[in-house]
């Protein structure tokens, strides 16, 4: 061998590529990458389960509707109320993860595409589509075994949502108004458990989920700034890309102002026929007050250039939320 001949470089052997073992934007330490069976993990992602914050904001509006009809009911609590805050509960659960599933199914080539989402288990290769219906299917028919124990009016409104879910992942394609879409679907809950109570629905419930309808475009928007650079790359449309940060502080107070009217307009017209007294009126009124103040507390500290602080904001929501819930169910004591 003569000295100036090389000997042949090593041959790389090709690394086979890592599965992302969480999702981007999950809590740190979650319960579902740390708890949960591995076989499991990939699907409990796709059903969000290691992001618990959408759940609360689809349960909610139930809360919501729950307890002002128990309030306006001059025989309030029943023990049958205890099962429907369970089964709106667990079913708020599987619904949210089944519409998750749905729109990941639809989205996968947009979360590819997109640095926030493309961790997730079927762009990460993950979950198959094929899979990923079978477990929508699942989802969904646990969730319709907890309808069927209802009413026939509370029945037929959970049916009635399937299409407002199979929508919405399409309506950022075809509008800047995604939210809105959103809104009608998350906020549902409040007709289901109004008329799981009552039997029957009517003004004041409805009043309510255009409530929720005008809280979801608040808080959406806010989350929707994160992806707003990545949208724009991508063509998908969105409140934050239409207001843009120069606007977008000015809607989120009309989107607060319009949640605290409809929302005291719901309560007026769910205690006022059944002469509530002063006290019950003005606890209920209190929550809606409280919220208003939660979301302006929001407003103030929104920065729509920082992901981080939009995220943070968005979360807090579950407690924003909460707080009419809480007070609707003290006035129904009452």
């Amino acid at each position: 061998m003569t000295a100036d001949r090389q000997m042949p470089e090593p041959r790389q052997m090709p690394q086979p590529q890592r599965t992302p073992t969480s999702v981007a934007d999950a809590p740190k330490g979650n319960w579902v990458d740390t708890l949960a069976p591995a076989a499991s993990r990939p699907f409990l992602r796709l059903s969000r389960a290691d992001r618990p914050i959408g759940t609360w904001l689809l349960l909610i509006p139930c809360f919501w509707g729950l307890a002002l009809a128990v309030a306006a009911d001059p025989a309030g609590y029943r023990l049958w109320d205890l099962w429907i805050a369970v089964g709106s509960t667990v079913g708020a659960f599987l619904m949210r993860g089944a519409g998750c599933t749905w729109n990941d199914i639809t989205d996968r080539d947009i979360d590819g595409a997109v640095a926030r989402t493309r961790s997730r288990p079927i762009p990460s290769g993950q979950v198959t589509v094929k899979r990923a219906l079978v477990w929508m299917t699942v989802q969904v028919a646990l969730a319709a075994l907890i309808l069927l124990t209802f009413n026939p009016a509370t029945i037929a409104l959970g049916v009635a949502s399937l299409g407002l879910v199979a929508i919405y992942p399409f309506a950022k394609r075809f509008t800047w108004w995604p939210q809105v879409f959103l809104g009608l679907a998350f906020n549902w809950g409040a007709l289901v458990a109004w008329t799981a109570h009552s039997g029957t629905l009517s003004g004041a419930p409805v009043i309510l989920w255009l409530s929720g309808i005008a809280w979801t475009l608040f808080y959406d928007t806010i989350y929707a700034h994160q992806d707003k650079e990545d949208d724009a790359l991508i063509g998908v449309k969105s409140t934050a890309r239409l207001f843009g940060d120069a606007h977008s502080g000015l809607w989120l107070r009309g989107f607060l102002v319009l949640t605290v009217l409809l929302m005291t307009g719901a309560v007026l017209a769910a205690l006022m026929p059944t002469d509530p007294g002063v006290a019950k009126l003005l606890l209920a009124l209190a929550g809606v007050w409280a919220f208003g103040w939660h979301l302006a507390w929001q407003s103030g500290r929104l920065d729509t250039t920082d992901p981080q602080n939009c995220l943070w904001l968005f979360r807090s929501n579950r407690d924003a939320g909460l707080v009419p819930a809480l007070f609707f169910a003290g006035a129904a004591l009452l």
